[in-house]
């Protein structure tokens, strides 16, 4: 599996083979998992997803450290990927580390979908 490189080329991915909703319904399974309130509808556009994830990785690293942390922990992002970010611009972090998560769940929605046909 080549992982996305790019938002778009994820969602794409995602969308062609029918799993958008199953990547939805698995970042809401981690993000409860974090004790994080944040539920995404299953039919949210892309482009809102995006942008509510972000908005929420921002505002926990802002104010939520330990939540943030817990989130990574759950969903298992590199740490090593985390570490390699530059963190002195906490919106521009943020957006990538939403991406980094995007990317994660993808890989579970993804190995899962492939396994289980």
């Amino acid at each position: 599996m080549m992982v996305p490189a790019h938002f778009n080329e994820l969602i794409e991915q995602a969308e062609e083979l029918a799993l958008y909703h199953k990547l939805i319904v698995q970042i809401n399974k981690d993000f409860l998992l974090a004790n994080i309130d944040l539920d995404f509808e299953l039919d949210i556009l892309p482009s809102s997803l995006k942008f509510m994830l972000h908005e929420t990785v921002y505002k926990l690293i802002a104010s939520k450290f330990a939540d943030y942390l817990n989130l990574l922990y759950i969903i298992d992002v590199s740490e090593e990927k985390i570490r390699s970010l530059d963190g002195s611009d906490p919106v521009k972090l943020s957006e990538q580390v939403s991406f980094l998560i995007l990317q994660r769940e993808w890989q579970k929605v993804w190995l899962r979908n492939k396994h289980s046909s």
